[in-house]
């Protein structure tokens, strides 16, 4: 299993929100790509990058922070958030980004998102975000109709490659990760998913690597120092 250390961006700034609220964010750095550094001298090999306020008002405010994350570290960059163009993605992957995220536009333009995967094949992942069931967009501000399993379903017919998938009501929780729903997914569907939300300590490490996961993103525990990343990748990759 993959260890994705995660960087979520506004205004240049490193931070995490609890539970998608951008009300509740905290910032802890002014220097994303020293971050950046710090995962790759820990050992990581691929970086989780989230514009947040493009995924909540659309655009790339902080697109040269994540071109200079990709150029200046040797880390494999992904990027979500307000990425709802082809121009976007073309932008993002002559940065240097080795895989885009789809979110809002995977849900809100399903023909949009089948040219993408036909042209980028496995550079384009979908970001599946899970509240009460039923897939959030638009910066986990709103709910679409699209259940959980009746979305994969779709983006499996696609022929989507990855899908990252978060639990919001773990995210920044510090409480542990929804194995259950990982478990299942695990089972029901055969792209590549990531975890994401929660991956609070390395037990939980053990437990989505032990489910067959191809990864897991890793946000506030590595800030608090709850996870250590070299051991995490340690335990991942066992």
């Amino acid at each position: 299993m993959h260890i994705f250390p995660a960087i979520d961006l506004v205004q240049g700034q490193a931070v995490r929100l609890f539970k998608g609220d951008y009300a509740q964010m905290t910032v802890y750095s002014d220097d994303p790509v020293s971050v950046a550094h710090g995962f790759e001298a820990a050992g990581a090999r691929y970086l989780h990058m989230v514009d947040l306020e493009g995924a909540r008002d659309g655009g790339t405010p902080n697109f040269d922070i994540v071109a200079a994350a990709a150029r200046e570290t040797g880390l494999q960059v992904e990027i979500g958030g307000g990425i709802r163009s082809e121009d976007v993605i073309s932008r993002y992957l002559e940065a240097g980004v080795f895989r885009v995220i789809l979110g809002t536009a995977a849900v809100l333009d399903r023909p949009f998102l089948q040219r993408m995967v036909r042209r980028y094949g496995a550079r384009i992942a979908v970001g599946v975000d899970v509240k009460d069931g039923c897939v959030a967009i638009k910066g986990w501000r709103e709910t679409s109709p699209d259940t959980l399993t009746g979305f994969c379903a779709e983006l499996q017919g696609m022929g989507v490659d990855t899908v990252i998938c978060t639990d919001i009501s773990r995210d920044g929780a510090m409480r542990g990760t929804n194995r259950e729903m990982y478990q299942a997914l695990s089972r029901d569907y055969s792209m590549r998913i990531v975890a994401s939300g929660g991956v609070s300590t390395l037990s939980d490490v053990r437990a989505l690597r032990d489910l067959g996961l191809y990864g897991a993103v890793l946000g506030k525990a590595l800030y608090t120092g709850a996870i250590d990343l070299k051991e995490a990748i340690k335990e991942a990759e066992q």
